[in-house]
């Protein structure tokens, strides 16, 4: 899955003829209150409240800088069995800078995913927009289950190389579609081989319950979270599982929880978000043909990005980056707007026949591929445990046939990330529906860009449906994934004023959108690795605050 836009009547149009999915046996569905996991997870608590976290020194093998304390969550790996097999979870924190009188408590964060790890999260306090929160709450990060050393998952060995000859076509043929469907069952079944019994318990629900005893571990008598992107979905879950534990909450760019869009037609919906956003970046890049060269229109820029990829399919650059690699480059485009003076420079740079700015934003780093290959693992862990996926291969070629007809871009190598899906194993869950009653749950607060692709708009509006007393705030026109703690004063003074003194905005209240970025001379020389796009990258801003993407940058 991945975050919002505009969700237009085209996008409705495309996925309105979709087969209904066929409900797969779905095995452990979401226990009632009292069932066997529900007290495994109030046990849990109990403990964790009995033995709170203790922080000290971060781990060496973290990598973490000395500013960070770090510690440990235990919770068990099957809550219907909460005196079996245990895991401990890493946890990550700086102390509440302002006076002690003046602290509220943890904000716990999560940046989505699934798959990523918020360890680095706490760093953001140094940062102006994160100052007036970090001298209130201790800003705790956290790796959850099967992420770092959370227990953590693995579907194939992380020293294998990337491919850099994928041609990611966008209609592929009957050959390329065999062959990658060979792929997925070969990774559906590297991940029962080298994860074992923790495949299973890799879940949302699973996330939701950890997030219950991390509240206890921390001391904490009341929940206050704010969850990016795939992080807005658990955190819907755990408001609907433990609605008397939330303090505050901020879902920023929410998911769709919908049970029959997760998770297969959240990510159709995605597909065809991507499309508009594609668009809206080849605009931007005809609005500035004096800096890049590619054409004053978007169906110009649109006839160069498909010449470098007619290129890279005969000469990878640099040995290493094909059609995929652009198209992968170019899909991070459409998650934030700050890459685009970059990542359109490397473009028009290879078409003018500098291969090397795209070489660098296209190759990881080698230090980051374990890091990568574990954020997919639970990715795909979580995605294909929630929730019924189509099992016939007729299903997924019908349907995304169809949708790339008219959203061609991103269509297929979406469904290449998740049709291991069809061929999972584990048993799946039963999603569970997110709904609360009128006064069950504090008030909370929705943040959503109009056309962000990641996370449709429409998720937005669902989730506050589903959520009485909830507040949305909408960047109007904008389409970057995460907002919280970015360069919007407005949306941060409305996070400000909600965490801070428990004000909301109203049902919905808009805010401008960021100026567009202006094309900038520069060479863009950092490796895809430098970037973070929520999963591997290790820049501390913007990307830190923002969501992960519910898409793991690997192929």
């Amino acid at each position: 899955m991945r975050a919002p836009l505009i969700f237009t009547t085209a996008t409705a149009l495309l996925l309105a003829p979709l087969a209904a999915l066929p409900q797969a046996p779905a095995a452990a569905a979401p226990a009632p209150p009292g069932g066997a996991e529900a007290r495994g997870v109030a046990l849990a608590a109990e403990r964790a409240a009995r033995t709170p976290v203790v922080f000290g020194r971060c781990p060496d093998e973290e990598g973490l800088p000395r500013s960070l304390e770090c510690g440990t969550v235990r919770v068990p790996l099957d809550y219907a069995a909460p005196d079996g097999k245990q895991i401990d979870l890493t946890v990550s924190r700086v102390r509440a800078a302002g006076p002690a009188r003046e602290r509220q408590g943890a904000l716990v964060f999560n940046p989505g995913g699934p798959g990523a790890s918020g360890m680095l999260f706490p760093l953001v306090g140094i940062f102006p927009e994160w100052k007036r929160l970090g001298s209130v709450y201790d800003l705790v990060g956290y790796a959850p289950r099967g992420v770092g050393r959370s227990a953590p998952l693995s579907c194939r060995d992380p020293r294998e190389k990337p491919d850099g000859t994928w041609q990611a076509p966008e209609h592929p043929t009957e050959e390329q579609k065999a062959e990658r469907i060979a792929v997925a069952k070969a990774y559906a079944r590297g991940c029962a081989e080298r994860s074992g019994e923790r495949l299973r318990h890799v879940t949302s629900l699973n996330n939701a319950r950890d997030l219950e005893v991390l509240r206890a571990g921390l001391g904490e008598r009341k929940l206050t979270f704010m969850g990016a992107s795939y992080g807005t979905y658990f955190g819907a879950l755990y408001a609907t599982l433990f609605p008397s534990h939330v303090r505050r909450m901020v879902f920023d760019s929410a998911v769709d929880p919908t049970p029959s869009r997760v998770w297969y037609r959240n990510n159709l919906a995605q597909s065809a978000a991507f499309e508009e956003r594609w668009a809206d970046f080849r605009r931007w890049i005809a609005s500035h043909d004096a800096v890049y060269g590619m054409g004053s229109d978007g169906a110009q820029v649109l006839a160069g990005y498909r010449r470098a990829r007619e290129k890279l399919a005969a000469e990878p650059a640099g040995g290493r980056v094909g059609p995929a690699q652009l198209q992968a480059v170019m899909l991070r485009a459409g998650y934030y707007e700050d890459y685009w003076p970059s990542h359109a420079g490397a473009l028009a740079a290879y078409l003018k026949g500098d291969p090397q700015p795209l070489v660098n934003l296209a190759t990881p780093l080698e230090e980051g591929a374990a890091e990568a290959e574990n954020a997919r693992a639970v990715y795909t862990a979580v995605e294909c445990n929630d929730a019924p996926w189509p099992t016939r291969w007729e299903t997924w070629d019908r349907d995304h046939t169809r949708l790339a007809r008219r959203a061609p871009f991103e269509t297929w190598e979406n469904a290449w990330l998740n049709l291991p899906c069809a061929y999972w194993k584990e048993p799946r869950q039963s999603p569970l529906d997110v709904r609360v009653r009128p006064g069950e749950l504090p008030g909370t607060l929705i943040l959503a860009g109009e056309r962000d692709a990641a996370t449709p708009y429409a998720g937005a509006l669902e989730l506050r449906r589903r959520l009485p007393g909830a507040s949305l705030v909408t960047e109007r026109g904008a389409g970057t994934h995460g907002l919280a703690g970015g360069p919007n004063a407005c949306v941060n003074q409305h996070v400000e004023a909600y965490l801070i003194d428990g004000k909301l905005p109203g049902r919905s209240t808009d805010c401008a959108a960021r100026p567009a970025p202006e094309p900038e001379s520069q060479d863009a020389s950092s490796p895809a690795g430098d970037e973070a796009d929520g999963n591997g990258g290790r820049a501390l801003r913007p990307a830190l605050p923002r969501a992960a993407g519910t898409r793991p940058a690997a192929r």
